[in-house]
């Protein structure tokens, strides 16, 4: 367990990106090379396709990919092409597959790891090897219960990327919980102003009233100011036992956490996919798709222990409710700040000191953007 410190909060000197970061075309192309297709990007949650033969669709820049529970139990990623004409297997945004994908075009079938297992008129012909045509895979790893996703070939070492954070959630057990409630809003700003929005506080008590007196930007501190992985802690007032409308527990609390952290709702942020939120009782997550240059997916989780959910008495609606209502404000402001940042009139204004962890957000992705 990671103890958080109150690490001095600054972003002296720090200045807001140019407008064109969040506007151009140009860069939103680089951001695609250099980014999208190189870093682990969270598609969902394994919880989604418990069975084997379970899977769902994930879209991105263009492309369809295909994420299957194994007949083992593993979870496959692949490209949605077939091998032979390469027509698209799968149109379904979800479903079951019984024991294979079919292309609808030729009737080539694939098993849930891939490999080609009939091609009519094809098997057993001189010269052609149905090992040479199994499904293009993508890199894809289960951390915390989270679908990760990675399309660079060679892909990049998870291990070595996330060790700072491989066991970060383990105290709330991430990867047995399961989503009470879903909801996805689609937002009229780029996906960086979304990031830089969740990443800081000096808003809050403007734009949202309601968390006003659950905790306050004073009580916050940094475990990760640098890297793909920023946040920290704030800590709730005395009488409040969580972040809800009511200020109670929907649930019970985790059985691990320290009393510290019965006293503490963490926000962190994961470039250039996720945000994680761990509370005393349920953990909400956000998870962000770029659509273009200007408008965002974002997909929210309320998670709980399934025990917790299965309970006659259960009640996810007070953090349903408030994490709705303050979302929505977020959006809205953001949407604001997108048509700002269109203006001819935008200058790079400087960042205050409760905006530190925008300027190591700014820091981690102009060095992506920099790599070759």
């Amino acid at each position: 367990m990671i103890e958080s410190t109150a690490m001095t909060r600054t972003a002296t000197g720090a200045h807001t990106l140019p407008g064109e970061y969040f506007t151009s075309q140009e860069l939103y192309d680089r951001e695609t090379d250099r980014i999208f297709l190189q870093q682990w990007i969270c598609a969902g949650r394994a919880s989604s396709i418990p069975e084997p033969g379970d899977f769902f669709l994930h879209e991105m820049d263009g492309e369809s990919f295909i994420i299957i529970r194994a007949e083992s139990g593993q979870i496959n990623c692949f490209y949605n092409v077939c091998r032979h004409r390469g027509t698209r297997l799968q149109q379904d945004s979800c479903g079951h597959i019984k024991s294979r994908i079919h292309c609808p075009y030729h009737a080539w079938g694939y098993d849930t790891d891939g490999n080609l297992k009939s091609a009519p008129n094809m098997m057993g012909k001189e010269g052609f090897c149905e090992q040479d045509h199994s499904l293009q895979a993508v890199a894809c790893v289960i951390w915390q219960g989270f679908i990760l996703i990675n399309q660079k070939q060679p892909g990049t070492d998870f291990q070595a990327g996330f060790h700072d954070i491989l066991h970060r959630f383990d105290h709330w057990q991430l990867e047995r919980l399961v989503s009470a409630h879903e909801i996805t809003y689609e937002v009229a700003a780029n996906w960086k102003v979304i990031f830089q929005n969740y990443s800081e506080c000096y808003h809050c008590s403007l734009v949202h009233p309601q968390l006003r007196p659950i905790t306050s930007v004073e009580t916050a501190s940094n475990d990760f100011e640098e890297g793909h992985f920023l946040g920290g802690p704030m800590i709730l007032a005395d009488d409040f036992k969580s972040v809800t409308m009511n200020g109670q527990f929907c649930g019970s609390p985790f059985n691990d956490l320290s009393a510290d952290d019965l006293r503490r709702v963490y926000f962190y942020t994961l470039c250039p996919s996720l945000f994680i939120s761990p509370h005393p009782d349920y953990v909400l997550t956000h998870r962000i798709e770029r659509v273009d240059v200007s408008s965002t997916r974002i997909i929210c989780n309320w998670l709980f222990p399934t025990d917790a959910i299965e309970q006659d008495n259960f009640d996810a609606s007070e953090a349903i409710e408030f994490w709705d209502l303050t979302n929505r404000q977020d959006w809205e402001i953001c949407e604001l700040t997108q048509k700002g940042v269109q203006s001819r009139a935008y200058q790079p204004g400087p960042y205050s000191g409760l905006e530190s962890m925008l300027a190591a957000f700014d820091q981690h992705y102009l060095s992506l953007m920099a790599m070759n």
